[in-house]
């Protein structure tokens, strides 16, 4: 014989069955607010990875200028301390170049002299050392230091060096020092 549940519980349909079942099930409510909980979670790990990729990008850029920037300043370190020291030298070759000028009756002892002078124009020409064209050139303030102004005349126009007192020199592409000079008015 049945008992009056049974014969309610045959009646009750599946359907009816499943929504009694979650209405009575809190272990189903609880599984609800975690997988909200979880969305959430989820949703805010993104954006901390967002932020943290951000960091990132931002950090490597800032450490790629830093390199940029070290290696540039090493350069120019470099060649400041170049510039220095052939600036120091200069004196030491227009004095060599005088010597050399000068009248000696020692024929051996002026080669010897031609051949330090050879060894040191080629010591400079490997660091990148360069005479600046001045004689017959024309005028650049950029590079010769007018001393004295001559007539001009049919070897020299105007704005033209016509005399050098002093050699001038660069660096690559810095002025060591410039060529003093005479230009023609």
């Amino acid at each position: 014989m049945m008992s009056d549940a049974e014969k309610n519980l045959e009646e009750l349909t599946e359907e009816e069955l499943d929504e009694t079942a979650e209405e009575m099930d809190p272990a189903e409510e609880s599984a609800d607010d975690a997988a909200e909980d979880a969305g959430t979670t989820v949703e805010d790990l993104e954006e901390k990875l967002d932020q943290a990729q951000d960091q990132y990008l931002r950090l490597y850029a800032e450490f790629d200028n830093f390199r940029k920037r070290t290696a540039k300043e090493k350069l120019d370190t470099f060649g400041d301390a170049t510039a220095k020291c052939i600036e120091q030298l200069l004196p030491v070759v227009d004095n060599f170049e005088r010597a050399l000028e000068a009248p000696c009756t020692d024929e051996q002892y002026k080669s010897g002299m031609a051949m330090i002078f050879t060894q040191m124009k080629n010591f400079m020409d490997k660091l990148g050392v360069t005479e600046i064209e001045a004689l017959g050139a024309e005028f650049d303030p950029n590079v010769h230091q007018a001393i004295k102004q001559q007539p001009a005349d049919e070897e020299y126009e105007e704005n033209t060096v016509c005399e050098v007192f002093q050699k001038g020199y660069k660096l690559k592409d810095r002025l060591i020092r410039p060529a003093m000079v005479a230009v023609a008015n």
